[in-house]
């Protein structure tokens, strides 16, 4: 195993960006001490789809929606983000 070498500093974003497109990050960086890092207050991208549903389907997502003080269209997020999940991972 070689030696690393030493990260440069930078004096802004635009030459960090400059200096690792000629570079390769495996002279500067042990990779296989990484950790998982998690950032739990970033929002998911998101992007908008068009379903058709059948007006009953969607007059009972209503009422439910109702019942727990929610807009419908976030309970439907939410209703069918646990049954991927589920079906994802199903319980043993």
């Amino acid at each position: 195993m070689t030696a690393l070498k030493k990260m440069p500093k930078f004096k802004n974003e635009k030459e960090e960006r400059d200096f690792w497109s000629d570079h390769d990050a495996t002279d500067y960086v042990e990779f296989s001490d990484a950790r998982e890092a998690l950032f739990p207050n970033l929002k998911p991208t998101t992007r908008t789809i068009s379903v058709r549903l059948p007006e009953t389907l969607i007059d009972k997502l209503k009422t439910l929606a109702n019942k727990r003080d929610v807009p419908y269209q976030s309970l439907l997020k939410v209703l069918l983000a646990e049954k991927v999940e589920e079906e994802m991972h199903p319980a043993k």
